[in-house]
């Protein structure tokens, strides 16, 4: 989990295969504030809709990560946080 407030909610982004996803930032509440990208997924994404930019929540999230080569023959490793509940605090 992570809690925090809304820094930022963006659009619904679509793509052609018809997979959706929407992206919040949330800004830790800790020492050192951190800017936390999260990535809520396909019908997830609905969840967004009834916050907004400043609310303080809660995030319950899964840490996903994935392995890609480059044409070069390169390996690079991405992490993705992904958000499944949110709730106000």
């Amino acid at each position: 989990e992570l809690q925090g407030t809304i820094k930022k909610i963006s659009d619904l982004q679509t793509f052609a295969s018809g997979f959706q996803k929407r992206e919040m930032v949330l800004t830790t509440e800790e020492q050192y504030p951190q800017p936390i990208n999260i990535e809520f997924l396909s019908e997830k994404s609905d969840l967004l809709n009834a916050y907004k930019e400043g609310d303080k929540v809660k995030v319950s999230i899964n840490l996903r990560g994935r392995e890609w080569t480059s044409q070069q023959g390169e390996v690079k490793y991405f992490n993705s946080i992904i958000g499944w509940k949110i709730e106000k605090i």
